[in-house]
């Protein structure tokens, strides 16, 4: 796919992800259409239901709205998960969150990017000893791989990743 034809997907679909206990939730591009993708088929190919236009994978960080949407996408997504601990009054967060946006644009389909406020789910943040934010962990299977705290530009966070998987 070009790459003006995958920055024009990622506009039209900019803001329209969310996720369920199922899986990642996308409008389709081209007839508006809600498609479901299942957490273990990420990273194959989806075709939407309602016109068969070829659905983009997830180009974005999307955030997880209550603890059961993240631990099912922890635990039954096919490709890793970088999750961002936050909070909206953290400055460091706030620099992190154009960066992260940029990694989930370049590695659509590769990897996932999910947000966790921790001031909206404390209980996830203290399950995993969230201490200092900003803090990206790394999962994969189901489990934890690696964590990072801190800021960092889009190439340290890419490399943090691929060095990790």
């Amino acid at each position: 796919m070009g790459l003006l034809r995958r920055q024009r997907l990622h506009l039209l679909t900019m803001n329209m992800l969310t996720i369920d206990e199922r899986g990642v939730v996308i409008t389709c591009p081209q007839c508006g259409g809600r498609n479901r993708l299942a957490y273990d088929r990420l990273g194959e190919s989806f075709r939407c239901g309602k016109c068969r236009t070829e659905l983009p994978p997830p180009s974005e960080p999307i955030e997880a709205r209550s603890e059961s949407e993240f631990d099912m996408i922890i635990a039954r997504a096919a490709v890793a998960v970088l999750v961002d601990f936050w909070a909206p009054w953290c400055g460091p967060c706030k620099m992190l969150a154009p960066e992260l946006v940029k990694v989930a644009a370049e590695a659509a389909g590769h990897w996932l990017i999910v947000k966790v406020n921790t001031e909206d789910l404390p209980e996830v943040a203290q399950r995993f000893q969230v201490s200092a934010i900003p803090l990206l962990a790394l999962f994969r299977n189901g489990r934890e791989v690696a964590r990072q705290s801190g800021a960092r530009p889009a190439a340290a966070i890419r490399r943090f990743i691929e060095q990790t998987i």
